[in-house]
């Protein structure tokens, strides 16, 4: 078990975070609690401890929105996930924490730079519909950064938010996907060494942080503003991604 109390600074605001984002908004902001462990801990071992909590988070988040999901989205997703999961689990042992480290910011940056640059065409005017087949690639996309770094967030949203979606069955749709991705990646986690008892120790003290996180995440769902929260956060989300690159390069 992990007794730094730097790590828990990061890693509790992290967890609640994702679990906020899972339960209300889509869990693309989850994007930043890997980030944020990483200031403390190398990326793989952040990784690590967080899925167990996801798995929990998972099972919260499907309670609360059972059946609201879209099954014709997620008949192409779920299959591609399946193909980046693969992706990830044979190219693990080529990703050194500072590879992993300069993933994950890119996609940070890259998920904050999407939304500042969409935000106000989406307000006035909407962007145009992706076809589904493009959850092909989102999909598979998704599967990999979520395998690496639990950042799937970000490219299974940008496919999902140019879809014909209300806010909840956008939401309810990345809540079942993530939690058969989680769920795969259990095995090639525990197969490459990922789960150890150091690891699960620690993500059992985090775990009563899940359902707080999930279900202050639905509560908020239809009572905090979009454009409030997502703005607070992304900003965060852009300067934690900046940090990762900086250490990454070894600046």
């Amino acid at each position: 078990m992990i007794d730094d109390p730097w790590f828990y600074a990061a890693a509790i605001p992290a967890v609640l975070l994702f679990g906020i984002s899972k339960g209300g908004f889509g869990g693309g902001l989850g994007t930043l609690a890997v980030p944020l462990m990483t200031l403390t801990v190398s990326p793989l071992k952040a990784a690590a401890i967080l899925l167990p909590i996801l798995c929990l988070m998972d099972l919260v988040s499907l309670w609360a929105y059972r059946s609201k999901w879209i099954w014709p989205e997620l008949r192409v997703l779920l299959p591609a996930s399946l193909i980046g999961i693969a992706v990830g689990t044979l190219l693990f042992e080529y990703m050194s924490a500072d590879v992993v480290r300069l993933i994950v910011g890119v996609v940070a940056i890259t998920f904050t730079v999407h939304y500042w640059l969409t935000r106000e065409r989406r307000r006035r005017a909407g962007l145009p519909h992706f076809p589904r087949s493009a959850g092909t690639l989102g999909g598979s996309v998704a599967g990999f950064t979520s395998f690496i770094a639990h950042a799937g967030g970000p490219p299974i949203n940008m496919y999902l938010l140019r879809r014909p979606l209300n806010r909840t069955d956008f939401v309810a749709t990345t809540v079942l996907f993530f939690a058969v991705v989680n769920y795969v990646k259990l095995i090639p986690y525990a197969w490459l060494g990922q789960l150890d008892t150091d690891n699960l120790i620690t993500a059992a003290v985090l775990a009563p942080l899940a359902p707080i996180g999930v279900l202050t995440g639905v509560y908020l769902h239809k009572r905090v503003s979009d454009r409030l929260f997502f703005g607070v956060v992304y900003l965060l989300l852009f300067l934690v991604g900046c940090r990762l690159i900086y250490d990454g390069l070894g600046i």
